[in-house]
């Protein structure tokens, strides 16, 4: 677990990243809250008490976490300088968070319960070094959950403009996982649906950004039948891939 409720040591001292993030998925994101959710859900279980998110944009992903009550300590990575702003601000009335801009490299010794990422490794461009880091961070017994996009097939101009380098499959993402140090517990790929209509404004309309009108929907209409099916049921595709690793 993390020893102590001081504020996070960086590693270089004053090197605060300046870094700005130019994606729009944040806000749009913001809306899928069933979305989330589903996502909290899965990972529950591997958390542990003291959690570790990286590339943690607004805070949408960290208010759910924070939501569960065996959470004590939670720490908040960003390095966007137009972001981080937003993310402080929504954590500051929970005595267990900290909000830190920094890049994970920077930051020293933690022993967390669990580190998680979700949609962040495929903005990275080491992202072998990453996953050593998060290695690095993590108690023995701890836990790396990883949410990202699936199918380089459907990789397009959406990607591109949110600084996607990569679509994963699982062969791609259990190779650098495991080339990290880390043991995979379980990969599986999700939300079957959002293959067709990640297709559809990716590579047919060519779209650039992302609308919260579109997301609200597809958060209300569609991802409550996919929670409930998935939920038993593991497609053999989908838009995006879920890992949980334990160190080996």
């Amino acid at each position: 677990m993390i020893a102590s409720r001081e504020p996070a040591v960086l590693r270089t001292e004053g090197n605060t990243p300046d870094f700005e993030y130019s994606g729009s998925e944040l806000d749009a994101l913001s809306e899928g809250q069933n979305y989330y959710r589903w996502i909290v859900g899965r990972f529950r279980p591997y958390f542990g008490k003291h959690v570790i998110e990286v590339g943690a944009g607004i805070g949408t992903f960290a208010t759910h976490v924070l939501a569960l009550p065996e959470i004590e300590r939670f720490l908040a990575l960003e390095p966007g300088v137009n972001t981080f702003p937003s993310l402080r601000q929504r954590l500051a009335g929970d005595s267990r968070a900290d909000a830190v801009q920094a890049y994970l490299d920077q930051i020293g010794e933690m022993n967390a319960d669990s580190l998680v990422a979700v949609n962040v490794l495929e903005h990275i461009k080491d992202d072998l070094g990453f996953l050593k880091d998060a290695y690095r961070v993590t108690a023995p017994s701890g836990h790396l959950l990883i949410y990202v996009p699936a199918l380089p097939q459907i990789f397009g101009t959406l990607d591109v403009a949110l600084e996607h380098h990569r679509r994963y499959t699982k062969r791609t993402l259990t190779a650098v996982i495991e080339g990290g140090g880390w043991k995979i517990d379980q990969i599986r790929y999700c939300n079957l649906p959002g293959v067709l209509a990640w297709y559809i404004v990716n590579r047919i309309l060519r779209k650039t950004s992302l609308e919260r009108g579109e997301v609200r929907l597809y958060d209300r209409l569609v991802i409550p039948v996919v929670t409930r099916v998935e939920s038993f049921w593991s497609p053999p595709i989908g838009q995006n891939l879920l890992v949980v690793a334990s160190k080996s």
